[in-house]
This record gives C-alpha cells, sequence and structure tokens, in this order.
C-alpha cells in the first residue's frame, strides 16, 4: 500500500474519512478510486464505493428527469400558446363561450401531471372521458347569454375542471388526504409565482408597446391578441413546472401570507359587518347586496381553507389558530345571513336557477365550515391533533366537484 493516500492511511478511522469527504469532496473520490483499485476488499471501502456512486446516480436520475420534464414543459407550453390563440379567435366570432379558453390550458396542465404522477390507467381513461365529455358538452349548449341557467353552467365549469385537475394531481392517491392537501398547497405556491410572473410580463408588455411608439407603430391590438394571449397560456404551463421543481420561494413566502391576511381579513370584516349593521343594508331585500355577500363568503373561506393547510402539523398551538377559529365563527354567521335571505327570497319570489344555485352552495359551505369549526374547536381542546382538522378540508373538496357537475349538466335541462 502507498502510505501517501489519505484514505488508505485512515481507513480504519471512519470519522476521519468522514471529515475529509465533507472538507473537499473532489479531492476525497480522487483518492478514494486510487484506493478502491489496490483495497477493493476493505469493507470499509465497499461501503465508500456505494455511498458515492449512488450519489452519481441519484444525480444523473435528477439531471434526466428534469431534462425530459423540461422538454415536455416546452411542448405543452408552446401547444396550450397555441390552442388558446385558436379558441380565442372563435370567442372572437362569438361562435364558442369564453369559459373554451379553460380547455386551452386546463388538459396540458393535466397532461404534465399524468406524466410526473404515472397514475394507472383507469385514472387517465377517466380523466380523458371526462375532459371530452366536459368540452363537448359545453359546446352543446345554446350560445345564450340571457339564460340565467346556460350562465350558471359557464360559471360553474372552471370547478369542474379544477377538480378534474386534482385528480390528475393526485393519481392513484386521490383518495389519500395528504395527496389533496398537497393539491391545495401547489394552487397556492403556483399562484404567487404565476402573479409574479404575470406582472413581470405586463411590465415587458407596457415596454414594448412604449417602444414600438416611438417609431409611429401602434401593435396593441395585435400584441395583445398574439403575443400577450399566447405567453399567459403558455407560462400557466411554465409555472406548473416551477412549482413542481420545489422553488424555495413559493415554499418560504406562503405560510407568512396565510399568517399575514387571516387577521388582516378577520378584523376587515368584523368592521365591515358593524358598518353593514350601522347603515341598515338588508341581504333579504337587497338582490346585489345579497350577492357581494356571498362573494365575501366565498374569499372567507378560501383564506381559511390556505390557512389551515399551511400549518405544519408538527407546529404547537398558537394566536393564529385561534383567529382562523374566530374567522370560521365569521364566516358561518355570514353564511347563516346569506341562507336566510336566499329562503326567504325562494318562497317570497319562487324558485329560478340563480336562487336555487345561491342555496346550493351556501348549503355546501355551511356543512364544510361546521366540520372545519368542530374539528378546530376539537384541536383546541386538545382532544385531536391538526390531522382533523386538514381532513375537514381535504376531504370535503369533491363535493364542490359534484355540486358544479349537477349545475353544469342538469340546470339548462331542469330549466329549459
Amino acid at each position: 500500500m502507498e502510505s501517501n493516500n489519505l484514505v488508505i492511511e485512515n481507513i480504519t478511522k471512519p470519522d476521519v474519512l468522514e471529515r475529509m469527504y465533507r472538507k473537499d469532496p473532489k479531492a476525497f473520490t480522487k483518492s478514494f478510486q486510487q484506493a478502491w483499485e489496490q483495497t477493493s476488499d476493505s469493507p470499509i471501502l465497499r461501503v465508500w464505493y456505494e455511498r458515492l456512486n449512488f450519489s452519481e446516480k441519484e444525480n444523473t436520475k435528477k439531471s434526466e428527469s428534469f431534462q425530459n420534464g423540461f422538454f415536455l414543459m416546452g411542448i405543452l407550453a408552446i401547444w396550450a400558446g397555441v390552442c388558446t390563440r385558436i379558441l380565442f379567435h372563435f370567442v372572437e366570432q362569438e361562435a364558442i363561450a369564453p369559459v373554451n379558453l379553460a380547455f386551452g390550458i386546463i388538459p396540458f396542465i393535466a397532461a404534465y401531471f399524468v406524466y410526473k404522477n404515472k397514475p394507472n390507467r383507469s385514472v387517465i381513461y377517466s380523466l380523458v372521458a371526462m375532459f371530452l365529455v366536459s368540452g363537448v358538452y359545453l359546446n352543446i349548449l345554446p350560445l345564450n347569454f340571457n339564460d340565467d341557467s346556460i350562465i350558471l353552467a359557464y360559471l360553474h365549469f372552471p370547478i369542474f375542471l379544477w377538480v378534474l385537475l386534482g385528480l390528475a394531481y393526485t393519481g392513484n392517491d386521490y383518495l389519500n388526504s395528504s395527496t389533496r392537501l398537497a393539491y391545495i398547497k401547489f394552487n397556492l405556491e403556483y399562484g404567487i409565482l404565476y402573479a409574479s410572473m404575470a406582472v413581470s410580463g405586463m411590465f415587458l408588455a407596457l415596454l414594448t408597446l412604449q417602444l414600438f411608439s416611438f417609431i409611429g407603430l401602434d401593435i396593441e391590438d395585435f400584441y395583445f391578441s398574439n403575443i400577450v394571449l399566447f405567453g399567459a397560456a403558455a407560462l400557466a404551463v411554465v409555472g406548473v413546472h416551477l412549482v413542481s421543481m420545489n422553488l424555495k420561494l413559493a415554499k418560504n413566502v406562503t405560510p407568512f401570507i396565510a399568517k399575514i391576511f387571516s387577521p388582516l381579513v378577520l378584523i376587515t370584516l368584523l368592521v365591515y359587518l358593524v358598518t353593514v349593521l350601522s347603515v341598515g343594508k338588508n341581504p333579504f331585500l337587497d338582490r346585489d347586496f345579497l350577492i357581494a355577500f356571498n362573494g365575501i363568503l366565498l374569499g372567507v373561506l378560501a383564506v381559511t381553507i390556505f390557512s389551515i393547510t399551511e400549518k405544519d402539523t408538527g407546529d404547537k398551538k398558537s394566536i393564529f389558530d385561534y383567529i382562523n377559529f374566530a374567522l370560521i365563527i365569521v364566516a358561518l354567521i355570514i353564511d347563516s345571513v346569506a341562507l336566510s335571505a336566499i329562503l326567504f327570497r325562494l318562497t317570497s319570489y319562487g324558485i329560478t336557477p340563480n336562487r336555487l344555485a345561491v342555496l346550493g352552495v351556501n348549503i355546501l359551505i355551511c356543512a364544510n365550515l361546521l366540520w372545519i369549526m368542530i374539528s378546530y374547536m376539537r384541536y383546541l381542546q386538545n382532544k385531536t391533533g391538526p390531522n382533523a382538522i386538514q381532513h375537514a378540508v381535504t376531504k370535503y373538496l369533491p363535493v364542490y366537484g359534484l355540486w358544479a357537475a349537477f349545475v353544469i349538466f342538469t340546470f339548462p335541462v331542469i330549466f329549459n
């Protein structure tokens, strides 16, 4: 044996070998190769051989996976941009409904999830069938913006497609609560990242338009109808790929956003409710105010859900848990008022598609909030862990998708 090889000299000192590796991995690897050629029967060197080569294999696999994912992302992003632009042409001609633009983006994002998660064929076939059926059905509906049942179907389509996208994301684990929770977190991280890219894109668009205006060319219509539209659709797929790479920016920002917005929303809502009482606004008689009330309710539900999903199950109870619980109570109060108002309007003025849809949504939200509130109460009383609260959120998600499907596929038939 050569005495000038540090690996061989310290072969009986595992702690020294570890320090050598951490101090300079490249120098250690070079010395190790020489030692391995001379003393390949050493059990210690065999362990190091597997360790070093396993690391190289993993890095190679990650590199290949990244390259394949990046290539697929590029293809899907281009197709999303092209399809969205084609669909926009027909929207401009008033040949199809604007909601069709969602089919220029969401199926491609779903395809990316299918590639990443590799679900069973049954899941893939179900996704393809539901996308095809919903797409064909959407364009069978009469293009009538004066029909409330048709408009309600259009409004519920994004919810239905979002749930389908969740199936693509969760894959074979669609029944797993933790996988559904990951999907909700993905949405928040994706929203933050896409908003950041959109702001940058808007700045670029304004700069481009200004530069062309200096030479006397007005390209606004062409630029927004082609470049901006294509870019917005393509970036939707690019954003999914970036979030899937576990970017630290979005992951580090989302918990802080949840903690900042929860108390702000709670304070704003309390002030708003007091103001409503003082000015005498009545959701029972004022239709527009009832609509605004339900909009507020949906916003509070979204903030509450994201606050709950961003809570680490290992965290101890904090003031933010009591803020979230207070938010749920306020949301239930708002929902109770909205439910009472819509029931009053149904009994006083009769059944319409809009009133029935609002009633259904309020009942669904009320049931969800009650489940979350009970789970949170038990958690604050140390009777359960935080998992129970998150289960109350994730297990209820498919219900919203089923309701959306019910409105989409039955309301146009029932009310026409």
